[in-house]
């Protein structure tokens, strides 16, 4: 074998994606981008996070191993913060005020929060216009993101710097992976995510201007409904979800990661650079 093809054999990247289910219904989701000598030990772990879930063990898991034929695009991650949210009602008044600072309706988030909270199950994301209007092909299943990673080198940088916040874990990591690629597409202008984990009661919004913002207390412990909308701009929606679920992104550069803040803390920062 010549060195240049070993060398680009060695390089490939693979997307692993994994989807756990239990009597049908989603327990479970992870996926990533990472070299070929990685792929065996990640589906180890994702095997053993669907068979250990919270949720229960699942009888049933997806699991796809797809060479990459495009070269992953390489993007920074959102800025990271944590709003100081005392409980459901605070959390909600205040996603409500960072959202239609971007130009988001009131009637858009009310309608993103009733319909996460309802119990539906979706796959992936609802996409709402400004005004709450669903614009997804599949109202049933949503649109996923997938086909996104990050660098073993931004990785370490951002286990560092959650660290520092003891916010280095999973949820926190691959949320802000996947909300840093969507939002690299110029129709996203904002997003709403509640997790549907019983016990993980933190929810984010995201928008252009603020970043990722961290909404603790975003429902009680114990449910288990959750979901994602994001709220789109003009614009044609094939192209958007092309993008969300077959471009290959990597995140190769970490932004700041900041602790607990206040909404007027938040507004100001901004208002004084």
């Amino acid at each position: 074998m010549s060195r240049n093809r070993a060398a680009s054999t060695r390089n490939r990247n693979y997307s692993v994606r994994m989807r756990a289910s239990k009597q049908g219904l989603h327990i479970s989701g992870a996926e990533g981008i990472y070299d070929r000598n990685d792929v065996t030990r990640i589906v180890q772990a994702y095997t053993e996070r669907a068979l250990l879930h919270e949720k229960g063990r699942a009888d049933e898991i997806n699991m796809i191993i797809e060479e990459l034929k495009e070269k992953p695009r390489r993007i920074s991650s959102l800025p990271l913060c944590t709003l100081n949210t005392r409980n459901p009602d605070h959390v909600k008044k205040s996603a409500i005020k960072i959202l239609t600072s971007a130009g988001i309706t009131e009637r858009a988030v009310e309608e993103a929060f009733r319909s996460l909270n309802i119990g539906i199950t979706m796959r992936g994301a609802m996409l709402m216009d400004i005004e709450g209007v669903r614009l997804e092909p599949d109202l049933l299943r949503g649109v996923r993101v997938t086909r996104m990673g990050i660098t073993r080198v931004a990785a370490a940088t951002l286990s560092k710097k959650l660290g520092r916040l003891d916010l280095n874990n999973f949820a926190v990591k691959e949320a802000l992976i996947l909300a840093s690629k969507a939002h690299k597409h110029p129709m996203l202008l904002g997003e709403l995510c509640i997790s549907d984990d019983p016990s993980y009661t933190t929810g984010y919004v995201v928008t252009r201007k603020y970043g990722y913002i961290r909404l603790p207390r975003i429902k009680k412990r114990g449910i288990p409904y959750g979901g994602r909308a994001f709220f789109i701009t003009g614009g044609e929606v094939k192209d958007l979800v092309k993008y969300l679920q077959k471009t290959p992104v990597l995140v190769n550069k970490i932004r700041p990661c900041r602790g607990t803040i206040s909404l007027n803390g938040l507004f100001e920062r901004k208002s004084r650079r």
